[in-house]
């Protein structure tokens, strides 16, 4: 059941999760470059955080630039990625994107979603991450965690990310978009997650539909 919350609840949320909310890999690294956090959110996909960290930091230490990725063989930078989830399909996806951002954008990561979601291996998820992490643009983007835990609060029902996205556009303030990738992920690495919730010890029970009930049975 969808129970719409009133703008007052959603900040009320985000400030509760605030409190004690346990910083992104893009909130981590959001001092590295839009190029870095472009590939860095391509390498995370299907791929725990603390994976793709040590891996990222490793591989721009050496190789910060487009261009050194459209220079290097790519089953070297294969040998790089290993331990990422798809990590001969992502090669081949940075030095292509690496090399469109060289000739179409002159060196600079476009700073759109329509350009951002053009390039090989850009989804919704990491676009909107770029926008929001990177250019600090209004953008929601919905991860597992961001659509699991917005459906079990009840602000949405939906089954699949897309439908997500949408549903929360209509749901919460443009001006605040960035907080709920930001908030969301962290709560559902720690507390709120797939398989046994930590319900007890959530500080936004009593705004989630499904907290409530399970606290219930």
């Amino acid at each position: 059941m969808v129970s719409v919350p009133e703008i007052k609840d959603i900040k009320k949320v985000f400030s509760l999760l605030e409190k004690d909310h346990p910083l992104t890999m893009l909130e981590e690294l959001g001092h590295y470059t839009p190029f870095q956090m472009l590939v860095m959110t391509l390498l995370s996909s299907r791929t725990r955080d603390s994976t793709t960290i040590p891996i990222v930091k490793r591989l721009f230490a050496k190789y910060p630039d487009p261009q050194d990725f459209v220079k290097m063989d790519t089953k070297e930078l294969e040998e790089w990625l290993y331990g990422v989830g798809f990590y001969k399909v992502k090669a081949q996806h940075v030095k292509e994107l690496s090399k469109i951002i060289i000739e179409k954008y002159r060196g600079k990561v476009p700073d759109t979603f329509e350009e951002l979601t053009s390039l090989p291996g850009v989804g919704r998820k990491t676009a909107n991450c770029v926008l929001a992490y990177t250019f600090k643009k209004p953008a929601i983007a919905v991860d597992i965690h961001v659509h699991r835990i917005s459906n079990r609060l009840g602000w949405v029902k939906t089954t699949i990310p897309e439908e997500t996205e949408v549903a929360l556009q209509k749901l919460i303030p443009k001006d605040l978009w960035v907080e709920v990738n930001r908030l969301f992920v962290g709560h559902g690495q720690t507390i709120c997650v797939p398989i046994k919730p930590k319900c007890t010890i959530c500080p936004i029970l009593k705004y989630c539909n499904f907290g409530k009930v399970k606290s219930l049975i």
